[in-house]
């Protein structure tokens, strides 16, 4: 059975280097199909600025309405309280196709933050991560010596780095594998402030979120707001 991609992140709003990224991951490691995953409450990130939940999930359906490898889960809408990642990933191993094989897909500069999440131990133990280099608020100039450090010093020594895999191989933990994605000059964070000067993002994100965000009124100054269908 080939693997399936779980994807989580606040996806606010989701946008073309999300896809692109995705993609290039899904293509890699030759994946069934990635399941993009957006957080209801987000434990490492301040909500001000945040879109509904449910807004959120909906520019992803339609950005992904032409993508037959991607798909959307609202899981972590649903589930009260803040969104964890160790939950999502039990979720996931307990309710779909016994024998499928999921990896955790997140960012360079995400995993650089793993030691903070919760039983973050145990989550090694269910699930392998898919590091991408993808740029975040400061893009890292060696990933690889960034990550190979950070394993050995926050995580445990004992993981070795297999580079015929490019991947850090533990004896008792699943794999961490790291690699490189299309470079996407783009980021949530960016188009929000495009936004909120009236300027246009057309090409940043797929068209009919564009609409959306028009339509609903989302990341205008000064807050976001949400208006229900």
């Amino acid at each position: 059975m080939k693997g399936i991609g779980l994807f989580g992140g606040t996806f606010n709003p989701i946008h073309m280097g999300h896809l692109r990224v995705a993609e290039d991951v899904r293509a890699g490691f030759n994946l069934e199909k990635i399941v993009f995953i957006p957080s209801a409450i987000p434990p490492h990130k301040d909500a001000d600025g945040l879109a509904d939940a449910r807004a959120r999930y909906a520019m992803i359906l339609d950005a992904l309405s032409p993508c037959p490898d991607f798909s959307a889960s609202d899981v972590e809408i649903h589930r009260q309280g803040t969104s964890y990642t160790i939950d999502t990933v039990s979720y996931f191993q307990t309710h779909l196709p016994k024998g499928a094989v999921f990896y955790w897909i997140v960012g360079l500069d995400a995993f650089l933050e793993v030691t903070t999440w919760k039983h973050w131990q145990t989550l090694f133990d269910l699930i392998p991560f898919i590091v991408m280099t993808r740029p975040g608020t400061a893009p890292i100039a060696d990933p690889l010596t960034e990550m190979e450090n950070y394993i050995r010093t926050r995580m445990a020594e004992e993981y070795e780095y297999v580079s015929q895999q490019s991947c850090f191989i533990h004896k008792t933990k699943q794999p961490i594998y790291l690699t490189r994605v299309t470079p996407v000059n783009i980021s949530s964070s960016f188009i929000r402030a495009r936004v909120r000067q009236g300027l246009s993002i057309q090409g940043l994100v797929p068209d009919g979120v564009d609409d959306y965000i028009q339509h609903k009124g989302l990341y205008q100054w000064p807050k976001t707001i949400w208006i229900p269908n």
